[in-house]
């Protein structure tokens, strides 16, 4: 079966069409030679495509936009650098599972494996870091492949697929067809979860005295959220998330207990320890979260939910896995459950709620990191915040209320410094009726600031924030509590007027010093409807606090002043 008339037409101009068939609408991307012919086609295209300065930033901007509308991003680069250059982002959507379709220009065929100029070994490069890539080596299968590739990144656990695209390919004619539906041998995710296994939790989450919900990002991607706060108020369990699963629970709720893991809070920590159920949804362990191995939640038994097989028993021991879709699986599950006796378990939470809460040092002429994103969260309440990486990504995370899923917007197992502003240009393309602000440190800004360029040539009225503490402020603070205060080379102060950099690209440019200019300046920024960077100057020796050491059980937390 095919969609569409047959009709002649070249590579470049049936890619087009697909594209246009799959309901894409925006394209984030950077021309060169070997992709000229698809571009020449786009010219006439009513696609959207958004020229980004750098192509690291059009890999990020497709994450960003994937992850705020569920719908698969994607990013278009020419071959050699521009390809190469695609790698960071299509990695932090791996290791993310975020659905992205790269598209790359590459050498004609007769020349591949030539050492021909600006060729490159793409689809080599990025087999560890794409959930499937290809090379068109036929122009006349180009459809197919496009249809796989859209089907493969957004289905199952979803990911990243790259289509490597000759020169030769994109100018030769063929029979535009486009195919109904996807038939691949060996690629049939499991959905519906296996009702025995469903039947044997519910059991075990009756019984249970201190059940704890443990959810991640696959939540979010499986827009399971509704589903996830049905169970958890069906049997009164407390939920924590991980980094990339904050959202799917309102931070306000009553049985949400934050973060977990090397920064999440003590309450989280101290009840996943002390838990004789985890109910893990959509999350896969890892060491951030669980610490030093051999001491995560000793005395509790595993439920783990995952669409992803290899997940199961990976790093922590499972006891009952359920294969599946996170939202089918909960839904069936909350059908069978009935609730625990858990009201002395959620008493024993709340008093260590009210014990440790998440707080810092109050300052009334320094301004402190943590304080701003307050402001911001009181501000902008329904705001999507995109992060780059380091402290203020973690006090993101803490100290901002967020009430819904895909508003959070970070780089999770990859730790990716440069990813925020380029990912919160994709997010405000995809839902340009939402506020969307990027909560930066100086440093991680620098590295993709040439999309000032980006934002203000397109009109993308994105917000950022800087947190302006004059180092590499994570790293500073190991080297602080690890290395006796051997500062080396973390130190930026003074590198860049962040004001004058906005107003050099046609940005506005704000800053505050005291903390009575923050909310201010956040209010100011935003209202004026314009690409804006807020530089904000903070504490500059401010902590992450809580923090587990690396290697240490999770419940081994550091006492920082911070």
């Amino acid at each position: 079966m095919t969609t569409g008339s047959t009709e002649k037409v070249n590579g470049a101009r049936a890619l087009i069409k697909c594209l246009e068939l799959e309901g894409v609408d925006t394209l984030f991307g950077y021309p060169g030679g070997q992709i000229i012919p698809f571009y020449d086609e786009l010219y006439d295209s009513d696609l959207r495509h958004i020229l980004v300065r750098h192509e690291q930033a059009a890999a990020h901007a497709a994450d960003g936009y994937a992850r705020a509308t569920g719908k698969t991003g994607v990013c278009v680069s020419t071959s050699g650098p521009g390809a190469t250059n695609l790698v960071t982002g299509i990695a932090t959507a791996y290791m993310d599972s975020v659905p992205i379709v790269a598209l790359t220009g590459q050498v004609p065929r007769f020349l591949i494996g030539n050492d021909a100029f600006q060729e490159a070994d793409i689809t080599g490069i990025t087999l560890p870091i794409t959930k499937h890539n290809y090379l068109v080596q036929d122009a006349n299968e180009l459809p197919k492949i496009v249809k796989e590739a859209f089907h493969i990144a957004s289905t199952g656990r979803p990911g990243p697929v790259l289509i490597d695209l000759p020169k030769d390919i994109q100018n030769t004619e063929i029979d535009f067809y486009y195919p109904d539906k996807v038939e691949l041998r060996g690629y049939k995710p499991t959905y519906k979860g296996n009702i025995q296994q469903v039947k044997r939790a519910a059991e075990e989450i009756t019984n249970a005295s201190r059940p704890i919900i443990y959810a991640g990002g696959g939540v979010i991607s499986s827009n399971a959220s509704a589903e996830l706060v049905e169970l958890a108020e069906a049997v009164m369990a407390p939920v924590t998330t991980t980094l990339m699963g904050i959202g799917a629970i309102p931070t306000e709720h009553p049985l949400s207990i934050g973060m977990l893991g090397m920064h999440g809070t003590r309450y989280a920590n101290y009840s996943i320890q002390e838990s004789d159920l985890i109910i893990a949804v959509g999350a896969r362990f890892d060491d951030r979260v669980t610490g030093k191995l051999e001491s995560f939640a000793p005395n509790a038994r595993v439920i783990h939910i995952d669409i992803d097989p290899a997940e199961i028993s990976k790093n922590v021991k499972v006891h009952i896995p359920i294969v599946g879709d996170a939202k089918q699986i909960l839904r069936s599950l909350v059908k069978h459950v009935k609730c625990c006796n858990s009201a002395a378990w959620l008493e024993k939470i709340n008093g260590w709620k009210k014990e440790y809460p998440l707080t810092y040092r109050k300052e009334s002429e320094v301004i402190m990191p943590q304080f701003v994103v307050e402001q911001i969260s009181e501000a902008c309440k329904d705001a999507i915040i995109v992060t780059e990486v380091g402290q203020h990504q973690m006090w993101a995370a803490q100290f901002f209320k967020y009430s819904a899923p895909r508003t959070f917007l970070t780089s999770g197992g990859l730790g990716t410094m440069g990813y925020g502003f380029p990912a919160a240009i994709g997010a405000k393309v995809g839902r340009p009726e939402k506020t969307v602000i990027n909560i930066a440190g100086d440093g991680s800004f620098q590295m993709n600031s040439q999309e000032l360029a980006t934002v203000v040539q397109n009109d993308i009225p994105v917000v950022s924030v800087v947190l302006n503490n004059g180092y590499l402020g994570m790293v500073r603070q190991w080297q602080e509590l690890f290395f006796d205060r051997r500062y080396s080379y973390t130190c930026i102060k003074g590198s860049v007027d962040f004001v004058k950099l906005a107003e050099a690209y046609g940005a506005l440019g704000l800053r505050a010093e005291k903390p009575s200019e923050v909310r201010p300046a956040i209010e100011e920024a935003v209202r004026s409807g314009r690409p804006a960077v807020v530089e904000v100057i903070v504490e500059c020796e401010a902590n992450v606090s809580p923090m587990v050491p690396a290697g240490a059980a999770i419940n081994e937390i550091l006492d920082l002043e911070d």
